[in-house]
């Protein structure tokens, strides 16, 4: 049985992801791991035609909508080097626990490391028609609300709703309309 990872059908739309850090484990809460999430986005974004129209960052999962050629590969590329950078600041701030996690989480046929950082796979959603990107755009600066982190989207710190609301944010976007 094959893996569903990045079925990207038609790059001319954006397309919803969520990653999810395996076994769920709070990695976000430290703002050096967010900050090479914010490296790795802001890096495609000027070295490629990635596009990042809206995110989301929560303790142990993220959500974005983006768009480009070759998106699936810039996925990909996205999840391996976070993957890499954080398990190496995890080891160099000896967060023994955390890694004994991702030790347990790696998948036994994958031979090459000693880790599983991200959840496998990707379920992109393409974002076809306006009712269903606004939607998604919603949900992503919603998300801390709903959760009770915060009172209004732009006050989470990781999120493009600052963007939205015409206030700086921490990494910039392609801001949809």
């Amino acid at each position: 049985m094959g893996r569903s990872r990045y079925k990207i059908l038609n790059e001319a739309y954006p397309y919803f992801h969520t990653l999810t850090v395996a076994g769920w484990q709070p990695v976000f809460t430290r703002p050096e791991s967010v900050q090479l999430l914010f490296d790795s986005f802001i890096w495609l974004q000027e070295n490629t035609d990635f596009r990042l129209h809206a995110y989301v960052i929560l303790e142990n999962h993220l959500h974005f909508i983006a768009s480009g050629s070759q998106h699936s590969k810039r996925i990909q590329q996205f999840k391996s080097f976070t993957a890499r950078q954080i398990l190496d600041l995890l080891e160099q701030r000896k967060a023994t626990t955390l890694l004994s996690y991702f030790a347990y989480y790696k998948r036994k046929h994958k031979t090459e490391s000693h880790y599983q950082f991200w959840q496998e796979g990707s379920h992109p959603e393409e974002m076809s028609n306006d009712t269903m990107l606004m939607q998604r755009l919603a949900y992503i600066h919603n998300n801390p609300v709903k959760r009770g982190y915060v009172d209004l989207p732009e006050h989470w710190r990781y999120s493009s709703a600052r963007a939205y609301a015409g206030q700086d944010a921490l990494l910039p976007v392609v801001l949809l309309h």
